[in-house]
């Protein structure tokens, strides 16, 4: 197995460090503007990362995963602006020191997120560092190298923005290289009862008492990302569940929440693909709740999707997808199917049904389409339709239950970031800092086009009538 890197733990438990380590505090915004347009706006082609309507007026308590409280994007509440720009509607703006793309988590007043301070390498020591992870001369080109990087967990003030802790969980001398558009903070945190889980994938996983943001345990799966860590983690009941899907081996595991001792570890099955990069996957579970029957653990993966338990890590069923690799989009659930893209290669959509067991491969396949769909923004299902807006830009509303076209129109940008429905209205956040606003339903829409100014690729987090927007430099409260 190919190494990570030299990672150094703190073996003292992590206390918070001063907060200067945030430049220039909370600011009103950075530049921007915001526009409205009509349907039909149309541009661009081209290239890491991402059920039931919300009830009126419903005050959720918080956005305490990746992708919010259910997984699914789906944002409560109200109020919502749909017209603002880096200055106007942004009640405070945070400069976030180092390079992450997690998104922002929220519960009991607090924001946390995870971010990489890195050190450029040498040009001595990338050569080594590419040679050492077995990057050929042609793909060199896409990946970055840090000769040192230093994970870190932040801490803001739900309010004011104010940082309350930046605690330092690990320091990694050489670590693997990893793919320009990704970083070595991806993986969104989770919050559960108290505590934060951080996330690095093969850097290390953290529990910090999110009040004082002292380090509870940390553990560590050492697997080869190739182009760096990924999937976030997904807090069940007294587990914590990973996939662990790398070149070197795949698999899914789950640590006990209060010890970070191994519960289970379940392989993978049995894929066709000879090479590593084929086999690798980022994706971040879901569960699906059993109504009287025993509830699903959903892991996607390179060729496979499969059901487990998620208590003991038995397989339910497994369903074959073909040769996508390199699997990103959370799945959705609803109308009996899980809903998953396929990865990178020919990205898919397939409706999957989930009452199978065994191999469904020929038997539980509802309907699949091939056309525009993303390699790593997660799908949204809002009632009877659901949406897509692919790497390049490319959106895409189906019915849910057939797989019918009912529209498919540009919006300009490339994309990464997962969409949200929130008010009422679904928003796209693009690599080049715009945020598309739509509105659901067949017929294609836009509210307005909004420009930050900055570019995003973590998917934005919402709550109780506020957007909470990570770019590539600063965290953004959006609100009236």
């Amino acid at each position: 197995m190919r190494n990570q890197g030299r990672v150094i733990i703190p073996s003292a438990p992590c206390t918070p460090t001063s907060r200067t380590a945030i430049q220039g505090g909370s600011q009103k915004g950075i530049p921007g503007r915001s526009r409205s347009s009509f349907p039909g706006r149309a541009f661009f082609l081209a290239c890491v990362l991402a059920g039931a309507l919300p009830g009126g007026g419903a005050v959720s308590s918080s956005w305490n995963e990746f992708r919010g409280s259910k997984g699914d994007g789906h944002a409560e509440g109200s109020g919502y602006l749909t017209e603002f720009s880096g200055e106007n509607g942004v009640k405070w703006s945070v400069a976030i020191p180092g390079k992450g793309w997690s998104s922002p988590v929220i519960a009991d007043g607090r924001i946390w997120l995870t971010t990489a301070l890195e050190r450029a390498a040498t040009e001595a020591e990338r050569q080594a560092s590419l040679e050492k992870a077995e990057v050929d001369e042609g793909n060199a080109k896409q990946r970055q190298v840090a000769g040192e990087v230093q994970l870190q967990a932040i801490c803001l003030d739900q309010a004011s923005g104010k940082v309350l802790h930046v605690i330092g969980l690990a320091k990694v001398t050489g670590p693997e290289p990893i793919h320009n558009l990704n970083s070595y903070a991806s993986p969104t945190a989770v919050l559960d009862g108290g505590k934060v889980y951080c996330h690095f994938g093969a850097f290390g996983t953290f529990c910090l008492d999110a009040e004082t943001g002292v380090k509870l345990w940390d553990t560590q799966f050492k697997i080869h990302h190739s182009v760096g860590p990924g999937s976030s983690p997904f807090v069940y009941k007294d587990l914590v569940i990973l996939i662990c899907d790398g070149t070197d081996q795949q698999f899914v595991a789950a640590v006990d929440k209060n010890t970070g001792k191994t519960a289970w570890k379940t392989d993978r099955p049995p894929l066709r693909a000879e090479r590593g990069e084929m086999k690798k996957a980022y994706c971040t579970p879901v569960v699906i709740p059993g109504k009287g029957k025993p509830d699903q653990l959903i892991c996607m993966g390179s060729q496979w999707l499969v059901s487990y338990d998620p208590l003991t890590g038995r397989e339910n069923w497994r369903c074959d997808h073909g040769s996508g690799f390199s699997v990103v989009p959370r799945p959705v659930v609803g109308h009996g199917n899980v809903y998953v893209c396929t990865g990178f290669g020919k990205p898919q959509l397939w409706a999957v049904r989930h009452d199978g067991s065994g191999d469904v491969s020929k038997s539980h396949v509802a309907w699949t389409t091939t056309k525009r769909i993303p390699a790593k923004p997660s799908p949204l299902l809002i009632g009877d339709e659901i949406y897509v807006i692919s790497d390049g830009g490319i959106a895409s509303c189906f019915d849910a239950r057939t797989g019918d076209v009912h529209w498919v129109e540009r919006v300009s940008g490339n994309y990464s970031a997962s969409p949200i429905y929130a008010g009422g209205k679904i928003y796209f956040c693009s690599q080049e800092g715009q945020v598309t606003v739509i509105e659901p339903g067949t017929e294609y829409k836009v509210v307005s086009e909004n420009e930050l100014g900055v570019g995003m690729m973590a998917s934005p987090a919402a709550l109780d009538g506020d957007l909470y927007i990570r770019t590539e430099t600063h965290l953004l409260r959006v609100g009236g």
